[in-house]
């Protein structure tokens, strides 16, 4: 029997599940393994206990001194896949490569010196590219106007999945003054363009409401919001939970009235579909992929100043009200529609096509 070609998939940002790129490795390799047949998945990561969750794949030992030229991976493959676009480990042999992109918000924020190194090193990743695939259209359509892409470069959309269903309804769980009255719900790291400053001015005028907003709050995006939050003197409406577990996470989602979520850059944008899920009302800014995400079932803010804000809110609340075993079942069936098996299957075709190329 002759040997199944090898995919190295460059994924150290497994150990990470906090992070959106922890989350897209974790789900996209568990369902690769589940589904393959043909290949043999070659998984680069820190410890080979973090496979315990897949089946059939074989534990490449990451190793941080590999981010440098000179000490990169010598093994010959059959096709690397680079995870995310932000990844510094590379073949040192010239291999069948698949560049996976997320985004390139740091060429739209301009971090000055930052984004210049970045720019190289993704430009580096696109040369050596035989094909990108994208999370999102708006990932596709932004790398191309910041980087120049030969034509010979397959380029393809393959929308994450959906890693969170819908669970029984969770009880007997710890909470404090956040869930006394109606609540707003969002989640996310605390950086400035998750944008949740702009929900404190809306609840200051949503006065039946409280907001819970859950996500690493100590940086000095969240000393901002919380600034914010005692300007108005919200600090018995507001709440900065910080981290949650799982089990929280979905409690909230159970139990919020909506779920609200300003984000002005989003490669893809997981937490709207997980309230999705769960047939809640979504309300996100109308930029970048979030449009994508919520398609015609989600309600959206074109700016941010809070009467505005209140004003596209209560409406939305009004039509789902209205119309709510309606729009419940079209937000749970567009959840749905971002699946990882589905996902899952159009990487292994992309292999396949690839391999068959070179």
């Amino acid at each position: 029997m002759s040997k199944k070609p090898s995919i190295f998939l460059e994924s150290h940002h497994l150990n990470n599940q906090c992070t959106g790129f922890g989350q897209f490795n974790y789900w996209l390799i568990k369902k690769l393994s589940e589904r393959n047949r043909d290949f043999e998945l070659v998984v680069n990561c820190k410890n080979k206990n973090m496979l315990d969750d897949f089946k059939n794949v074989t534990f490449n030992k990451y190793y941080s001194i590999t981010r440098y030229k000179n000490f990169r991976t010598r093994k010959k493959f059959n096709l690397w896949h680079s995870l995310n676009q932000n990844t510094k480990t590379e073949p040192y042999n010239d291999l069948p490569y698949l560049l996976t992109i997320h985004d390139v918000i740091f060429m739209e924020t301009n971090l000055g010196k930052e984004t210049k190194k970045n720019k190289a090193q993704l430009e580096e990743k696109i040369q050596r590219s035989n094909a990108i695939t994208y999370i999102s259209e708006y990932a596709r359509k932004t790398t191309n106007e910041h980087f120049d892409i030969s034509p010979e470069v397959e380029q393809k959309v393959i929308y994450n999945g959906n890693p969170v269903l819908a669970v029984d309804p969770i009880r007997n769980i710890r909470t404090g003054e956040e869930t006394k009255r109606p609540f707003l719900f969002s989640i996310g790291q605390f950086t400035e363009r998750k944008n949740f400053h702009a929900l404190v001015g809306m609840l200051d005028k949503l006065k039946d409401f409280n907001l819970v907003l859950a996500g690493n709050s100590n940086k000095p995006y969240g000393e901002f919001v919380q600034k914010e939050i005692e300007k108005y003197n919200l600090e018995d409406r507001i709440f900065l939970v910080g981290k949650i577990s799982e089990k929280k996470k979905h409690f909230y989602l159970q139990n919020c009235t909506a779920f609200v979520f300003p984000s002005l850059f989003e490669g893809f944008g997981l937490p709207p579909i997980e309230a999705m899920a769960y047939g809640k009302p979504v309300f996100l800014a109308n930029t970048t992929s979030l449009p994508e995400i919520g398609g015609n079932v989600a309600f959206y803010w074109n700016k941010f100043s809070s009467a505005y804000m209140v004003e596209v809110f209560e409406k939305g609340m009004t039509t789902f009200e209205e119309n709510r075993e309606t729009i419940s079942t079209a937000l749970k069936e567009r959840a749905a529609s971002f699946d990882w098996d589905k996902t899952a299957k159009e990487y292994l075709e992309l292999y396949s096509g690839i391999l068959k190329k070179v």
